[in-house]
């Protein structure tokens, strides 16, 4: 079993997560602005990913250059694509994640996991949020294990152009049902960089 095994209902029952939805949730959240350079790059980009119509396309092209946008804003800002992310392999907890952005300034493996990010399989974003919460748990376990003082564990389920959010504390995920686009660029790069900043305020 591996992380894209788990659907919501898989994941709450056998970690006993309890799920809060409401949309618009995370709306009042700081916004980062959004470079001519990240602008001009998507305006490109995005025609080229839509016509090509693979979740790899939408990966290299939407969202690699939004998160390396994201790193230009949060100095401890890193994230790993496509690595292996064994935690706990006898609870399902193992296997490759899409996207991990951690709070640290080590680029060679993964010590401070904040944010999880999955890329939706063939654009179906709430087919994504069992894989997206198994993994937050994951990076949780993670941290507790490596005595991280992390509360808070983030994440997206994203087919690039549209993207939602969730937050984990404890054994409970926040998850906003709204859809940000592409047009709520600012948004999304808040989300993206958040959790770096929080660390700094003993999130």
């Amino acid at each position: 079993m591996s992380y894209s095994e788990f659907s919501l209902a898989r994941i709450k029952k056998e970690f006993q997560i309890t799920v809060i939805e409401k949309v618009g949730l995370f709306d009042n959240l700081p916004t980062k602005s959004c470079s001519a350079y990240l602008a001009e790059t998507l305006a490109y980009n995005v025609p080229l990913a839509i016509s090509n119509n693979t979740e790899k396309a939408r990966s290299e092209l939407i969202i690699s250059p939004i998160l390396v946008e994201a790193r230009k804003h949060q100095e401890q800002f890193n994230f790993f694509s496509g690595t292996k992310f064994d935690v706990d392999e006898s609870k399902g907890l193992n296997g490759f994640c899409d996207f991990i952005v951690t709070s640290s300034e080590e680029r060679l493996y993964i010590t401070a996991p904040v944010f999880m990010l999955v890329e939706a399989k063939n654009e179906n974003i709430n087919g994504g949020f069992g894989q997206c919460i198994a993994e937050m748990v994951a990076a949780q376990i993670f941290n507790n294990q490596e005595n991280n003082s992390i509360k808070t564990i983030w994440g997206a389920v994203t087919s690039g152009t549209n993207w939602q959010f969730l937050k984990l504390e404890n054994n409970i995920v926040e998850l906003d049902l709204k859809d940000y686009y592409l047009h709520d660029i600012e948004k999304i790069l808040g989300f993206l960089t958040l959790p770096c900043q929080s660390l700094g305020n003993n999130q």
